[in-house]
């Protein structure tokens, strides 16, 4: 993206210890640089005018303290479902981006709402399945569910990755 950089550009912000902390906006990070509170690591995304001048528009900036962040548990939710089970049906092993959630134990056999006993499921499997136990329906899993490992980089896991920003994320370096 050269040229004029949008105000709304993503931002990738560095830990003092350079490790990836969060993604903020280019506003963001003029605000958090103007306060002295970080500095600009890279500039590929060009300049933002102004009426008399252009500054470089971060693409990644480094906090000059360090933020301890609590490694969160994944919420559980249909989306993380899919991705945890790779976008296929857990009793045929279909890929499809047209699935269901199916309660291995049935709500209404009060199984829980937990990431140990939801799993993907295409919907005739699911409509097979319907209320029944994985025994009465006669059909098994492909994979035990369980529940993802913490994982303090997952936010840029499902996100478009500026070249700029590789250095900083060795996962991802093949």
């Amino acid at each position: 993206m050269n040229g004029t950089a949008t105000i709304n550009s993503p931002v990738l912000v560095l830990n003092q210890n350079y490790q990836p902390l969060n993604v903020c906006t280019v506003r963001r990070a003029f605000v958090l640089m103007g306060r002295g509170k970080a500095e600009l690591v890279a500039n590929a995304l060009g300049f933002i005018h102004s009426i008399t001048e252009a500054f470089p528009a971060p693409s990644v900036i480094r906090l000059f303290y360090m933020v301890k962040r609590p490694v969160m548990r994944r919420r559980l939710s249909r989306q993380a479902i899919f991705y945890r089970d790779g976008f296929t049906c857990q009793y045929c092993g279909k890929k499809s981006k047209q699935l269901t959630l199916d309660h291995i134990i049935p709500r209404s056999r009060n199984g829980k709402h937990v990431w140990e006993n939801v799993v993907s499921a295409c919907i005739p499997c699911n409509h097979t399945k319907a209320g029944s136990s994985l025994k009465e329906a006669r059909m098994r899993l492909l994979t035990k569910p369980s529940t993802p490992r913490p994982n303090p980089y997952y936010m840029f896991h499902h996100r478009e990755i500026l070249d700029e920003w590789l250095p900083f994320m060795p996962w991802l370096s093949s």
